[in-house]
């Protein structure tokens, strides 16, 4: 099968702002775009029936409706409407498993109402083998408007950071926006002082952590010159500088290992405090 954006639908309005955002991914990435809709009391497709008979008239009116508005906004991007008769989860795993990336809506730390909020999208992320994009809804009072239209991408250092990387930057190049490369170091206890901290430990170690990422982002910058790159090192808990770095960005990059067999999938701190505290879309991408 084509590599294609999939994105979860379910009618809330986290998943149709998940849907527009992963109209324009798949446009800049010129793939097509999946438009999943999963329910176990899908009907099997009727001969010809009217529709206040057919079982599946709703959900063929919401995929029907999101398909003509994503391609009015998108003329030339592919629209491919994929009506499942199974549990969303399982759907949305077999999905992810043959997609560039999946892109499901999220409402961050706030009630769950939507099917594909919670209950099936942090399992989705923690188990799916390739990228899973989650994005809020739009227009919320408490989402500031973007500062700057930047990837921002929390790196682990010293760590595997390769399949974050490659993802970061090809959205970077893909988009044409700057990209910001993150590490956010804690205070270790040998750099305490009765008063506060000792700033040369601090200042050292922020150095090394310095030359270090830069040593990371050194083949991707080589790889893809057209994109202008900046780091950032923060001596501040690592979950706390990926959410205050990615203030105002388009998207914020963090990583997960993936599960190891007879081991129950997790997420990490820093993925976690990302999915629940930033604002902006995050993508959570697998890494061994």
């Amino acid at each position: 099968m084509q590599p294609a954006v999939t994105v979860g639908l379910d009618g809330s309005p986290e998943s149709l702002a998940a849907a527009r955002w992963a109209a324009e991914e798949a446009d800049k990435r010129r793939l097509p775009l999946r438009l999943l809709h999963a329910w176990p009391l899908l009907a099997p497709e009727p001969a010809r029936v009217p529709a206040e008979v057919d079982q599946n008239y709703w959900a063929k009116r919401l995929v029907r409706t999101a398909r003509a508005e994503l391609q009015a906004r998108h003329p030339g991007l592919s629209v491919v409407a994929d009506l499942v008769a199974d549990d969303a989860q399982h759907a949305l795993l077999r999905a992810a498993a043959e997609s560039e990336m999946t892109v499901l809506g999220s409402r961050g730390l706030e009630p769950v109402e939507s099917y594909f909020l919670g209950d099936v999208s942090m399992p989705v992320v923690a188990r799916a083998e390739r990228p899973v994009v989650l994005v809020r809804a739009e227009g919320r009072e408490d989402r500031p408007a973007p500062a700057s239209h930047r990837v921002v991408v929390a790196l682990k250092l010293p760590g595997p950071c390769e399949a974050l990387l490659d993802f970061a930057f090809h959205t970077a190049a893909a988009r044409g926006i700057p990209l910001l490369a993150v590490h956010g170091h804690s205070v270790p206890l040998h750099a305490r002082v009765p008063w506060g901290v000792d700033h040369e430990i601090i200042d050292e170690m922020t150095r090394e952590a310095h030359q270090r990422l830069s040593e990371a982002l050194r083949l991707w910058r080589e790889k893809y010159p057209r994109v202008e790159v900046a780091d950032d090192v923060r001596p501040v808990n690592p979950a706390k500088a990926v959410v205050q770095a990615a203030e105002g960005a388009s998207l914020l990059v963090v990583g997960r290992r993936r599960h190891r067999q007879g081991l129950a999938p997790h997420l990490g701190p820093v993925a976690q405090a990302a999915i629940h505290h930033g604002r902006c879309p995050v993508a959570v991408v697998p890494h061994d």
